[in-house]
This record gives C-alpha cells, sequence and structure tokens, in this order.
C-alpha cells in the first residue's frame, strides 16, 4: 500500500491549514536534527530523526536515542541526508511532502530548494512516479525533468527556474510565455502567471526545473 511521508526541517514551522493538515497526515515522518523539538511541541511524533546532530540538544539526543540515526558527512545537508534515509528505509512512500525547509534563513531556503532539482537530476523522481513537495505557508515547490501539462488553476502565480541554460521551454498557458528565455539567471521565468487552468511546458531536452506556485 502506497504511503505518504513527510520531512520537517528546521525553518519556519508552518502555520496555516492545508500545510498542517498535510503534515499531520502523514503516515511517516522524518525530522532533521534541529527539528526535533518543533515537532515534539506540535504533538507530532517522527519515526527517525536524522542530520549531523549539530543542533540536536543533548538531552533530547539521549532521550530519543532509537529514533535517531546520526550521518556525519558534510558534503550533502541534513535536508538531503533525511530525504535518503527516506527513500531507503521506506521505499513504499511515493508522496512526500517537505515542511520547514524554507524561512528563518536565505541560505538554508536556496539550498533547500535547490535540493528539489538535484533529486529529479539524481533520481529521476518524476518519470518513476513520485509526487515530492516542498510546501510553506506561502507557496509549493516542486520539479519536473521534462516536458510537463500542469492542472496549476487560473491566475495561480507560476515561477519556473533551471541550472541548465541550454535548456528551452516552449509554454502554454502563460500570461508570459517562455519560449525566449534562457536560464543563466533565478530571475528569467520568475513571477509568471497562469492564463489558464492548464498549462503545458515543452522542454527541448530533458533537464531539472523548479517550479514554485503560490
Amino acid at each position: 500500500m502506497e504511503q505518504s511521508a513527510a520531512i520537517l526541517a528546521a525553518g519556519s514551522f508552518p502555520r496555516k491549514p492545508y500545510p498542517l493538515h498535510l503534515l499531520r497526515q502523514a503516515d511517516v515522518l522524518v525530522c532533521c536534527d534541529g527539528a526535533l523539538s518543533a515537532a515534539l511541541r506540535h504533538g507530532l511524533q517522527p519515526r527517525w530523526v536524522t542530520g549531523d546532530m549539530d543542533s540536536l540538544p543533548q538531552a533530547l539526543r539521549k532521550r530519543y536515542e532509537k529514533l535517531v540515526v546520526p550521518n556525519p558527512e558534510q558534503e550533502f545537508n541534513d535536508l538531503d541526508k533525511a530525504f535518503r534515509l527516506l527513500r531507503e528505509r521506506c521505499p513504499e512512500a511515493r508522496i512526500i511532502r517537505i515542511f520547514g525547509a524554507t524561512g528563518k534563513a536565505e541560505d538554508h531556503t536556496v539550498g533547500n530548494l535547490s535540493y528539489l532539482m538535484e533529486w529529479e537530476r539524481r533520481y529521476g523522481l518524476s518519470r518513476d512516479g513520485y509526487d515530492v513537495q516542498m510546501i510553506s505557508d506561502y507557496s509549493t515547490a516542486f520539479a519536473v525533468g521534462d516536458s510537463v501539462t500542469l492542472q496549476v488553476g487560473e491566475g495561480r502565480k507560476v515561477s519556473l527556474f533551471s541550472p541548465d541554460a541550454s535548456l528551452q521551454i516552449r509554454s502554454e498557458g502563460l500570461q508570459w510565455p517562455t519560449d525566449a528565455v534562457v536560464f543563466d539567471n533565478w530571475w528569467k521565468a520568475s513571477l509568471n502567471r497562469a492564463a489558464q487552468d492548464r498549462i503545458a511546458l515543452h522542454f527541448n531536452h530533458p533537464a531539472p526545473v523548479l517550479i514554485i506556485l503560490d
């Protein structure tokens, strides 16, 4: 049976009903080390807690030692460690929602959002039927790896980002077409808007693209 999973990072804890509902309804919760305190304050019980443990108070680490999966490597951040742990230990969870990955620190926000593209490049998640979204009180972010049609709702804000300057995206249904956009900086296809309920993005070749909806 397909399960839903949530990852809680140590950024801004959600306050609005929609992200809180999704967080509480997840079958499995993994916390980055610094997020355990927030999870416990809100009555959430994680299955695992992982990271390099630099943000986990010693008292909590001892109290919840059966949940703790230390990962001291420094090449990747704690969010990536939590994502890899979830895929390894709960492969049936193909719906993954990530909370607390933005806010508080801009460098963490940018880095965490970029991991959506990294995981798409690394694992081909959208191709394999995974539904991975990073959700906050303000936006929903996810990545795709090739041409896609999306039901977003007319009038919704849509921003596109890609690290691939050779990528060309021919768009349908956006207020400002992206056909001539060169993805050589982050702002190039941001702050667009859906002119109809459904939008289509046609890639000239496979590439990781981050999509952020309001």
